[in-house]
C-alpha cells in the first residue's frame, strides 16, 4: 500500500511568539484528518519545542536565516515531495515560493500571513517598508494559497499587492485545543491569584512595541485610584526594564508583577477579572481568543487588525481607541462593575477549535474549496 506523501509545515521556531504555539497546534490537528504531518524547521530554539510532548516528526535544516535554509528545503522538496507545503512568518512565506521554484516539484506551496503589515510598517523608514513589501508583491501571488487569519490582515495584503487576489483565504487560527479547560484548571499558587477581594487583570504577550503595556501600565493606574485590584503580565521580552521603571514611576510598582514567559498561561487568563489587549497592531490576538474560551471578561483595543472581528464590532465586549489609557481604564472599571454573560464570551471563540481550523486549512492545503 502506497503511502500518502506527507503535509509540510515551514517556519523558523526561534522564539516563543504565537506563530509556533499556532503551527504546533496545527500540526497536532491535521495528524487524525490527514496522517502524515511534519514540521520542517530552520531553528529548533523555541521554549514551545522543549516544553511540548512534540506527537509530530521534526526536521531541523539547521541553519542560523530563515533565508539561508533556500537550498536545504529545495532538496527536501525534491526529495520527499510533499502534497503540500505551509510556510509561516513573511521571510519563510518567501523562501517557500522559491524552494518551490529551484526544485522544481508540484508540491502546493501555502503561505500563512498572520500580521496586518501596514500597521506592523507604519513608524518603520521608508527602505524598511520597501525591503518589505516588495519581496511580498512579486513572491505571494506565485503561492496557490495565501491564508490570512483575519478578514483585516486579508484586505491589507491585497491592498499591498496592489490588486485582488483570489487565492487569500481567511481562516481562524488554531487557538482553542481540547485540553485547554484542564490546562487551565491547574493550581498556581500565587497569593494575588488565589485573592479573591481584589481583583486580577491579565496582559499577555511579548513585552514589545506591538503590545504596548505603557499604554495598559497608565490605564491600570487610573483604575487603581478608583478601586483596589492588582495587574500581571505574562510574557518576556525587550520593554521589561522600561516597563519596570515606568511602574515604579507612575507609583503602582507594589500592584503590578511581570511573570516572564509562562508554558501554561491559561490558569492566570481563567482567574482574571479582566484580560486587556492593549495592542496597536495584531493579525488575530490568540491571547484575546484564548480569555473569551475561557469565559474570562475581556476589553480590547479596535487595533488592526482581529479584535474588532472576534469581538463582533464591541457586541461581545468592548472595543477602545489605541493609545488612550482614560478610556481603557473606563471599559476596565465598566467590566468589573458589569461582568459580562460567560456564555456569550465562550461563544464568540467557538470557530478558533483546532478541529475547524485544521479542517478548514486541509481543504486548501489539498487544493479544495474551504
Amino acid at each position: 500500500m502506497l503511502m500518502k506523501p506527507p503535509l509540510a509545515l515551514f517556519l523558523n521556531f526561534s522564539g516563543q511568539g504565537g506563530v509556533e504555539r499556532m503551527m504546533l497546534h496545527l500540526a497536532k490537528g491535521l495528524q487524525p484528518l490527514y496522517g502524515s504531518v511534519e514540521i520542517v524547521a530552520v531553528k529548533t530554539r523555541s521554549r514551545y519545542l522543549q516544553n511540548d510532548a512534540l506527537s509530530v516528526p521534526l526536521q531541523s535544516l539547521g541553519v542560523k536565516h530563515t533565508l539561508q535554509s533556500l537550498p536545504r528545503l529545495a532538496l527536501y522538496l525534491r526529495k520527499t515531495r510533499p502534497a503540500a507545503l505551509l510556510a509561516a512568518k513573511d521571510r519563510a512565506n518567501q523562501v517557500a515560493v522559491l524552494a518551490r521554484a529551484l526544485a522544481r516539484t508540484p508540491t502546493r506551496v501555502v503561505l500563512r500571513l498572520g500580521t496586518t503589515i501596514s500597521a506592523a510598517t507604519a513608524h518603520k523608514p521608508r527602505w524598511h517598508k520597501a525591503a518589505w513589501a516588495l519581496p511580498i508583491r512579486y513572491l505571494y501571488p506565485k503561492a496557490d494559497a495565501v491564508v490570512a487569519v483575519s478578514k483585516g490582515v486579508a484586505r491589507d495584503l491585497q491592498e499591498l499587492v496592489g490588486r485582488p487576489l483570489d487565492s487569500v483565504v481567511v481562516i481562524p487560527n488554531p487557538v482553542i485545543t481540547p485540553d485547554l479547560i484542564l490546562q487551565a484548571q491547574q493550581p498556581l499558587g500565587h497569593p494575588w491569584v488565589d485573592d479573591g477581594n481584589t481583583p486580577l487583570l491579565i496582559g499577555m504577550g511579548r513585552l514589545t512595541t506591538q503590545k504596548d503595556f505603557p499604554t495598559l501600565l497608565r490605564a491600570f493606574q487610573r483604575v487603581r485610584t478608583v478601586r483596589p485590584c492588582r495587574l500581571i503580565l505574562l510574557g518576556e521580552g525587550s520593554q521589561r526594564r522600561s516597563l519596570e521603571a515606568l511602574a515604579r514611576h507612575l507609583g503602582i510598582a507594589q500592584d503590578v508583577f511581570l511573570v516572564g514567559f509562562v508554558p501554561n498561561p491559561y490558569p492566570y487568563l481563567k482567574r482574571a477579572a479582566v484580560f486587556v489587549l492593549s495592542s496597536i497592531w495584531e493579525g488575530s490576538p490568540n491571547a484575546l481568543t484564548e480569555a473569551l474560551a475561557l469565559g474570562t471578561p475581556v476589553v480590547a483595543t479596535d487595533c488592526p487588525s482581529g479584535p474588532r472581528e472576534i469581538l463582533q464590532d464591541g457586541a461581545v465586549a468592548p472595543l477602545v481607541p489605541m493609545r488612550d489609557p482614560e478610556a481603557m481604564a473606563h471599559a476596565i472599571l465598566d467590566v468589573l462593575d458589569h461582568p459580562p454573560d460567560k456564555g456569550r464570551l465562550r461563544q464568540a471563540a467557538a470557530p478558533y477549535t483546532v478541529e475547524n481550523s485544521a479542517r478548514m486549512y486541509l481543504k486548501v492545503l489539498l487544493g479544495e474549496d474551504p
